[in-house]
């Protein structure tokens, strides 16, 4: 009965939403970029792009394959997790609250026009815990971001 219950309610979300996920206006701090390339097209940019600027992709999240195993079909969404253990040993040394943050996500989902990459700045995240070297390593990672968002995007 409440798996049931569950279902419905989910249904009912995916009702009252749109098909392909809509332009939202972020929170501050959120950068969104926008590819032409279908997102089966796009996943493999980005994966690439992340090797290349030296990070790891830590884990994927994939809403649309979890809604497809129970028969419904929503358009793209990826979270992709990604870190790498030079940046969480410099995390850790400089906060060990930190570390709830890590790993960092960029966020893909399947537009009407192609696929939609978006992502909070890492020193947007970092910048509460109000430590200097923390900050500093977000700064980098800010530019690490830029770079793969820019090799993936083109």
């Amino acid at each position: 009965m409440f798996l049931r219950f569950m279902r419905v309610c989910f249904l009912v979300l995916l009702w009252a939403s749109p098909s392909l996920a809509d332009d939202v206006s972020p929170i501050e701090g959120t950068k969104v970029f926008h590819s032409e390339l279908a997102i089966d097209d796009f996943m493999p940019r980005l994966k690439s792009a992340i090797a290349a600027h030296k990070m790891g992709v830590v884990a994927e999240a994939c809403a649309d394959c979890g809604a497809r195993q129970i028969g419904v079909e929503i358009a793209g969404n990826r979270v992709v997790m990604i870190y790498h253990p030079r940046f969480a040993v410099r995390m850790l040394e400089a906060s060990i609250a930190a570390g709830i943050e890590a790993p960092l996500r960029l966020y893909v989902t399947e537009q009407k026009d192609g696929t939609q990459l978006s992502y909070r700045l890492p020193s947007k995240i970092f910048s509460p815990y109000g430590v200097a070297d923390l900050d500093a390593m977000a700064s980098e990672l800010d530019g690490i971001f830029e770079n793969i968002v820019a090799d993936a995007v083109q």
